[in-house]
């Protein structure tokens, strides 16, 4: 079999499908907008959304562009073995030098891509709140942060191979899945890293969210707001904690924008969830996915021939994690439909708990705020909606919790 070229097609039609939704986006701009979020946007406001979304899909498209001929060229030349050649020929050592180099590549590549994005064009629409300095900060965190993940996950497939041989999977499916929890674990230390927090003031918006969570039987650890300001002008709230102690998180551009009640109601909201184990099941589903890479991973490490093809004199390590992105450009839209339904299926019945909570109205104008600062599509295209949102559009929300108050 001619390994390269299956890789390679694999790649390309990985590719073709980013493009083809950034399109399908780009056109649902002229979709109708629905007559319950026809006040989302004025018409000068609609207007700039209408550019907005097309300066970001082409952006988009040219990004996917960029990265499908960097990915060509870089295995139709070989480049990650001759780079890896450079250096001892110990698994551990080759397997962090196709990393590295591969990483180090893509961030000096994308940095002109996501500063078009966000110094450029969120900058241009009212969105960006960085400095360069706080732009260059990041790019270089991340960069060091994908590194140190990457590496540490791919020495432990590395390690599990070599002492257990194809009865590895299993156990590196296990292993995918603590890291996946480890990593939501710390979700909330990492952003300390790059965010203040300081206690939200004492008051009628404190005591309320409190309520809420005491009220079904969840301890309030603390309630935080995040200088999200910073960096961004779009709102966003989480609450973050294992079992039922509870840290509310807000951020201060969520303060600013909304009443008392649509705050609440959001929260009512995130209660839903918590209250419905939404997380877990969704961990749950994703052991299914993960064992789907696991069964990748394994194929990609068993075929010495998948990496002399382009180079490798064996089995690289390194170069089969980066197979494994290959793959699940092909897998992936299959598996995150699934997922994706049931994410929708949660946020329906969790807009139900805030009606439940007697903040239906609130939410309502909550959300139409959230999408008016966002700038949220109104019209997605159905296809789009089923392929990859994990949230339903805004007016079937609406219509939905309408049709919930009407019974």
């Amino acid at each position: 079999m001619k390994w390269n070229l299956l890789i390679l097609a694999m790649l390309t039609v990985g590719h073709l499908y980013r493009v083809v939704l950034n399109i399908m986006q780009y056109r649902s701009a002229n979709n109708p907008t629905p007559a319950n979020v026809a006040d989302v946007y004025d018409a000068e406001t609609y207007g700039r959304w209408k550019r907005y979304n097309g300066e970001k899909c082409r952006l988009h498209i040219f990004s996917v562009a960029i990265s499908y001929v960097l990915m060509l060229i870089l295995l139709c030349t070989g480049a990650h073995a001759a780079f890896a050649s450079l250096f001892p020929a110990n698994i551990y050592t080759q397997l962090i030098a196709v990393l590295v180099f591969q990483t180090v590549l893509d961030t000096v590549v994308g940095l002109g891509l996501n500063y078009v994005e966000t110094m450029v064009i969120e900058e241009k629409y009212g969105f960006n709140r960085s400095t360069m300095k706080t732009f260059i900060v990041d790019q270089i965190r991340s960069l060091i942060i994908e590194l140190v993940l990457s590496i540490g996950l791919v020495c432990i497939l590395a390690a599990l191979h070599v002492a257990l041989g194809d009865w590895m999977i299993l156990l590196f499916t296990a292993v995918i899945f603590c890291f996946t929890m480890i990593i939501s674990f710390l979700y909330p230390i990492f952003s300390r890293m790059s965010n203040k927090f300081v206690p939200l003031e004492e008051g009628e918006l404190k005591d309320r969210l409190m309520g809420l969570l005491t009220k079904h039987g969840y301890r309030v650890k603390a309630i935080e707001v995040m200088d999200a300001s910073r960096r961004t002008s779009k709102l966003n709230a989480y609450f973050t904690g294992f079992g039922k102690m509870k840290t509310i998180v807000l951020y201060d551009n969520l303060i600013n924008a909304m009443s008392t009640d649509e705050i609440c109601a959001v929260f009512a909201h995130e209660l839903g969830h918590g209250l419905n184990r939404d997380v877990l099941k969704q961990q749950i589903m994703n052991l299914g996915n993960m064992l789907l890479m696991a069964v990748v991973v394994w194929l990609a490490v068993r075929e010495p021939m998948l990496h002399t093809a382009f180079g490798f004199a064996a089995v690289n390590y390194g170069f089969a994690y980066l197979l494994l992105n290959i793959g699940l450009g092909l897998v992936q839209p299959l598996t995150g439909m699934l997922t994706a339904a049931y994410s929708r299926h949660a946020e329906y019945r969790a807009d139900r708990q805030a009606a439940e909570e007697g903040y239906g109205e609130a939410l309502i104008t909550g959300l139409k705020k959230l999408a008016r600062e966002n700038f949220a599509d109104l019209s997605p295209s159905r296809a789009i909606v089923v392929l990859e949102y994990s949230h339903p559009p805004l007016s079937a929300r609406i219509a939905a919790l309408e049709n919930a108050a009407e019974k």
